[in-house]
């Protein structure tokens, strides 16, 4: 069993007090944090999406969760990795994270149709 631990970056219903939070329950909660500029959610039906928007200039406000090896493969299970629902890839953190490497799960599949949600998720 490995005892590395990757950092994550959440934005929607895994944050602290919402639906999922329960899968990060066990897990180091480090901060709340924003992505850098060129960022947006969109509304998917009860839980958004993560994707790039260029012409966005605020970023996505969400927390950064310090998460072990099993706790990320549970995880990956519930965005659905292996259908091809989401992607997990590294996402630029403002500061006192911008150095860091901090993954995120991107929406992978068209947002057409989605409505914008902005910055910020409420359940």
């Amino acid at each position: 069993m490995s005892t590395d631990k990757n950092l994550l970056f959440v934005y929607g219903t895994l944050k602290r007090t919402y639906t999922n939070h329960h899968f990060l329950a066990d897990q180091e909660f480090i901060g709340e944090a924003r992505t850098a500029p060129g960022f947006r959610l969109f509304d998917l039906g009860g839980y958004p999406g993560l994707a790039p928007h260029t012409a966005d200039r605020d970023g996505v406000v969400g927390e950064v969760w310090s998460v072990d090896p099993e706790a990320l493969a549970r995880l990956d299970v519930l965005e659905g990795l292996a259908e091809g629902l989401y992607r997990r890839e590294a996402v630029q953190i403002m500061a006192p994270y911008a150095d860091r490497r901090i993954e995120a799960y991107f929406y992978n599949r068209s947002l057409k149709g989605r409505p914008e949600i902005g910055g910020i998720w409420r359940e």
